[in-house]
């Protein structure tokens, strides 16, 4: 959620039906008001955003014989310390 001190207004045009949507929506407290609708609503749209971002940078890493190495080579140097961890965790 937004740092509500922190807010900085900005005008963005909708259809006409959305707004009245929003408001109804407000309205019945189906939402707390029209603009912590859109605020949630953009916030989500950003994060599905990053997360193909992201999804698309590990998709193209893991195509990457530089990046493949280095994992392999971080993988061999904490062995001992992943085996110590693994003999940590209880068995079921």
């Amino acid at each position: 959620m937004a740092d509500s001190a922190r807010l900085k207004k900005m005008t963005v045009a909708l259809p006409s039906s959305l707004v009245d949507k929003l408001r109804i929506l407000a309205r019945s407290k189906r939402v707390r008001s029209a603009n912590a609708a859109v605020r949630e609503a953009v916030e989500r749209y950003i994060a599905d955003l990053e997360r193909e971002d992201f999804r698309r940078a590990m998709e193209s890493a893991a195509s990457d014989p530089e990046f493949l190495r280095d994992i392999e080579t971080v993988e061999y140097d904490f062995r001992h310390a992943d085996r110590e961890s693994a003999e940590m965790i209880p068995r079921w």
